[in-house]
């Protein structure tokens, strides 16, 4: 098979890598793509969210499977026009990607198919989401309705934090991700997991699950980012989280797509907090995670790319792959000012080869001669295997810091804390 992936960040690096190591994969494209998925295949100088560009491109390079990498493709309804190309695509369509890209329709599709979550409030204004905290005690969680870059989520210790919160939103005029739409949300008690599902339209199945730390600085501290670390499998979740998932979660969230007619196929990103009474859902992803990804990949064997083939053509068969038990830890290496803002980083030592186990993946980046240059943020997700968690973490943060030693900079910062817990 030929394959697409699309995207450019190291979530797409990690899908190139690992889709260029099935056996039923001849070449791989990526597009933008980044210093990573040049170094395996061919990159196109076309933007993720440039559908018709995208469209035209594949069939012209006769590419059998496109991979959506970032949710900005899949909100700019690149696969709606991939599938009209005749171009199997594993990734839904605009509609389905509402799961993501409007918390309002998720928290609906949700209340309307009994998937729990927590309870919520919609507001389109000031005046109306102050009213709707009259009735809030406690923490309160306030989300900005759109795609936001990960800025879209604070939560709040106090009612009255979470109105200056939003009187900064809205007097700014600067609701992350535009418009005027938010979501207020009782804040739940418990441990995150993220667990990744596999859907083909008809059937769903859980493929695996992480943990991973949003918080900048070590013992979550600082602002939020959008990702610093992972590990998977999770540790200190119950034995059957699998079925409990399955039964309280991916079951109806099935139901309730095929009721609405919506044809999803591809990956469905549950981002969850493990309360005293199960699972509830705190977010739905129509992609995979990143930096989640990078850690679950590494424990994926046999066909991967054939598996997403079969997902994306509705006829999934899961025996294409296997996931190892082997503990995988994902290490962010960030820019220093990450994510006040990015500083770009010329001349990056660009060999990132590490010891058997373990594998680095380039964020954003450009390949020039035998350097890299970055646009700055989250620069390299290091990751490593082992038999057990702390083996896992021991080899992964030796890698970090060779690593680090080599890039011929001193600008790179990470947290030294990931998969500790």
């Amino acid at each position: 098979m030929r394959v697409l992936i699309v995207g450019s960040g190291a979530r797409e690096d990690a899908l190139s890598w690992r889709i260029a190591e099935s056996p039923s994969c001849d070449a791989v494209f990526a597009a933008p793509g980044n210093a990573g998925t040049a170094s395996r295949g061919v990159n196109w100088e076309v933007a993720a969210t440039d559908g018709k560009g995208l469209a035209e491109r594949c069939v012209r390079e006769a590419i059998d499977l496109a991979v959506l990498g970032p949710e900005t493709a899949i909100a700019a309804g690149v696969g709606d026009r991939l599938r009209d190309a005749g171009i199997a695509v594993f990734g839904p369509n605009r509609s389905g990607g509402r799961l993501e890209s409007s918390k309002i329709f998720a928290k609906r599709f949700m209340e309307r198919h009994e998937i729990p979550t927590a309870r919520a409030a919609v507001a389109h204004s000031l005046e109306a989401a102050s009213k709707a905290l009259e009735e809030w005690r406690g923490p309160v969680v306030v989300k900005a309705d759109g795609l936001a870059g990960g800025k879209g989520v604070v939560v709040a210790p106090t009612v009255e934090a979470a109105r200056a919160i939003l009187a900064d939103w809205y007097g700014g005029g600067r609701v992350p991700g535009g418009g005027s739409d938010v979501l207020i949300e009782n804040r739940l008690e418990g441990r995150e997991v993220s667990v990744f599902a596999l859907c083909d339209g008809r059937a769903i199945a859980p493929l695996g699950a992480a943990c991973d730390y949003k918080r900048a600085g070590d013992g979550d501290t600082g602002p939020n980012t959008g990702g610093m670390g992972a590990y998977s499998p999770p540790d200190g979740f119950p034995d059957d989280l699998d079925d409990r998932v399955r039964e309280r979660i991916l079951g109806p969230l099935l139901r309730g797509l095929c009721a609405e007619g919506e044809e999803y196929r591809g990956v469905i990103y549950c981002g969850l907090m493990w309360t005293a009474q199960g699972p509830y859902v705190i977010e739905f992803n129509a992609r995979f995670g990143d930096p989640e990804t990078q850690a679950l990949l590494p424990r994926v064997g046999g066909d991967f790319a054939l598996l997403l083939h079969s997902v994306a053509r509705g006829a999934m068969d899961l025996s294409l792959a296997t996931l190892s038990q082997r503990r995988c830890v994902g290490i962010v290496l960030a820019t220093d000012d990450y994510p006040r803002s990015n500083t770009a980083l010329q001349g990056l030592n660009g060999d990132v080869s590490l010891a058997e186990g373990c594998r680095a993946f380039w964020g954003a980046s450009q390949r020039v001669d035998a350097t890299v240059s970055t646009s700055g943020g989250r620069v390299l997700t290091v990751t490593a295997l082992g038999d057990d968690l702390a083996q896992a973490r021991l080899k992964a943060y030796e890698a970090v810091r060779r690593l680090a030693g080599r890039l011929g900079t001193d600008a790179l910062t990470y947290r030294t804390d990931i998969a500790l817990r």
